[in-house]
């Protein structure tokens, strides 16, 4: 018998998943794993990332705890383990209570070695203390470019990541993603502890996937676009757009003309995206219409074109869509029908998340201002400082990194419990004195007509308990199914390790924040300008990709758009429209008159169409000038606005 047929590895690869061979750089993160070591796993979309930990699983002793944000991943991951005989389950917010108390006493007893966490999970009190008793022996983070500060999707929860799976006591760390520069993989190498030895990159260069690009003024993008998809073989497509009216416009268009095509947007209700995505998946001609929300986990290997009809917002974004065609291996075509009449909306998202340093300096504020112990709820400084939630967790993940505060565990305020066992039924099978502590949580409760209403809090100091106690009391009930559970009300905890003192130091700091928001806010524009460099290089456009990420070519691709033509793409120039006047004066009244629109950010943010929840408090959004001047360039409206 040969060595390979022994090997455990592949003995497990065939037997378990059906497969005959790894795929590059699967076996080297899988060894170092094995060995006790974290890993990273730097692999194209399609490139088999999942099986670094889904292998893994197997063979260690503990529950490998997969981290993701993407739902449609779970699912699919998880149903095609069930089907191998491979016991996993997730944990996100489309679970029901019961489904959620299964699944954690399935953790506890070591019923499952794979389960998989969306990343809010970890601002859920009892989630947190329940992994703490858990033997986690592989922490694994998909998506984890977003640990990057400066990635294209720095999510602040992610940074904290790492700082968990340090506190549960995780045996081996793994960061997988399909989209990191050198920069960023340095970023999450040093967040996760992982030795350059052990960041495993493949190349992302298929030679399957033809790149095309071409310069289409915004007017005939759906009718090119209805063109290309009439003249070539019929095939699963998905066609990525920007807003999410556009999804809707262009699939109603598509469908009139007799194609199969459906919109997919985060606005539409569950089960309707469901039903697409199943729709999608099923079929041999489908089309979608989608926002980014779209394709992220979904294996279908025979998707044959992926267009473009906005541009993406970086190359990240690019890299990461088109990598969705073609995994069977087959010819598949991603086209850009590229505009700079797109880069307006792309702009505003990165502008939208750009707060005043007035607003800074009222958020200083608000945590400094005497208190040691912080109880805050994002959204609540959201809208009392004109700052975007996103952007307060970020500013508070500064104040973190910088030493000025120190996150404490998030927990909620308040929880809902609705009885399905009588407290006299409850009472007896707890005995005496689980009763007599159980009596005096439920007197804290308030009720409604279906629902009490419990602040653990409130119920701790009552029965002079830890809150803890009251915590584990209320999941144990639920995991009994004695009361359904909804909680509610989430607060972030944060201790002051010291305070800008009032005046030039805390001005000092607003400023600093301020410049740092302004730094993101240049990197996310010059992102949307490498699109377009990539699209008008006077090169072969698969070259220039693959640089950005650190792999170098050999040779010229010989199929992108650029190869063969032999001539690059030229994009019109934009037209900002001029500045009408009148229009000014009259927002100018408004603005006199409403206190959100006075700061010059605001109010250019308002002319051109961009909310915050400053302006959707006032209901400024609303207001017939909320984004009047929107074609005119938003440098001329701030500099007119601060004038």
């Amino acid at each position: 018998m040969n060595g390979l047929a022994t090997d455990p590895l592949t003995t497990t690869l065939r037997e378990r998943f059906a497969l005959e061979g790894f795929l590059p750089g699967q076996r080297r993160v899988i060894e170092a794993l094995l060995a006790g070591r974290p890993a990273a796993a730097v692999f194209p979309t399609g490139g088999g990332k999942s099986l670094c930990y889904q292998l893994p699983a197997l063979l260690l002793e503990g529950v490998t705890l997969v981290v993701s944000p993407l739902i449609a991943l779970m699912k699919d991951q998880i149903d095609a383990l069930q089907r191998k005989g491979i016991d996993a389950r997730r944990i996100d917010s489309s679970l029901s209570a019961e489904e959620l108390f299964e699944t954690m006493g399935l953790v506890r007893n070591g019923k499952i070695r794979l389960l998989y966490v969306a990343p809010e999970r970890f601002n859920n009190e009892r989630f947190r203390q329940a992994i703490l008793g858990i033997k986690v022996a592989l922490f694994a983070v998909d998506e984890a470019h977003c640990i990057s500060e400066w990635g294209h999707n720095f999510r602040p929860d992610y940074l904290k990541l790492a700082r968990f799976a340090e506190r549960c006591g995780a045996e081996r760390r793994l960061a997988l993603t399909a989209t990191a520069t050198p920069k960023v993989l340095g970023d999450i190498c040093r967040a996760l502890g992982i030795a350059e030895a052990d960041a495993v990159r493949t190349g992302f260069y298929r030679a399957n996937l033809f790149l095309r690009a071409g310069a289409v003024p915004r007017r005939k993008k759906t009718a090119e676009l209805l063109r290309r998809l009439q003249e070539r073989p019929a095939g699963p497509a998905i066609v990525y757009v920007t807003l999410q009216k556009t999804a809707m416009r262009v699939a109603e268009a598509l469908a009139e003309a007799g194609l199969p095509a459906r919109p997919y947007h985060a606005g539409l209700d569950k089960e309707t995206r469901s039903e697409t995505q199943e729709w999608f998946l099923a079929s041999d001609q489908a089309i979608v219409v989608a926002t980014i929300a779209f394709g992220m986990g979904i294996d279908k290997p025979n998707i044959r074109y992926i267009y473009h009809i906005n541009l993406p917002k970086s190359l990240e974004n690019l890299s990461q869509e088109i990598g969705r065609a073609g995994r069977d291996g087959q010819t598949a075509i991603c086209e850009l029908l590229a505009s700079r009449e797109d880069l307006a909306a792309l702009e505003n998202f990165a502008r939208g998340d750009t707060p005043d340093k007035e607003a800074v300096q009222a958020l200083l504020d608000e945590l400094f201002c005497g208190e040691q112990i912080l109880d805050v709820a994002y959204y609540e400084l959201a809208q009392l400082c004109d700052i975007r939630p996103l952007v307060v967790r970020t500013l508070l993940t500064y104040l973190e990194l910088d030493g000025w505060l120190e996150g404490g565990t998030p927990r909620y305020a308040a929880y809902k419990l609705k009885a399905l066992k009588s407290s006299a039924e409850i009472f007896e099978i707890v005995g005496a004195e689980r009763a007599a502590f159980l009596r005096v949580v439920f007197r804290c409760a308030r009720k409604g007509r279906t629902w009490l209403t419990l602040d653990a809090d409130e119920a701790a100091r009552a029965s002079g308990s830890a809150r803890e106690r009251v915590i584990r009391a209320i999941d144990w009930m639920g995991e009994r199914g004695w009361f359904e559970i909804k909680a509610e009300k989430v607060r972030h905890r944060y201790r002051v390790l010291r305070a800008p003192a009032e005046g030039a130091e805390r001005d000092t700091l607003a400023s600093e924040l301020y410049a740092r928001a302004l730094t993101r806010e240049q990197a996310d524009l010059a992102r949307i300008e490498e699109v377009v460099g990539l699209i008008e290089a006077d090169a072969c456009q698969v070259s220039r990709l693959g640089e950005h990420f650190g792999e170098t070519l050999a040779q010229p691709c010989g199929h992108c758009g650029y190869c063969e033509t032999g001539q690059a793409v030229e994009l019109p120039a934009r037209k900002h429209k001029p500045l009408d006047e009148s229009v000014f004066a009259e927002a100018q009244a408004l603005r006199e008159a409403k206190k959100a629109l006075r700061r010059p950010r605001a109010f250019a943010r308002f002319l051109a169409g961009i909310g915050s929840p400053g302006l959707t408090r006032s209901r400024l959004t609303r207001n017939a000038l909320f984004g009047a001047l929107r074609d005119v360039s938003f440098e001329e409206l701030l500099l007119r606005a601060t004038g």
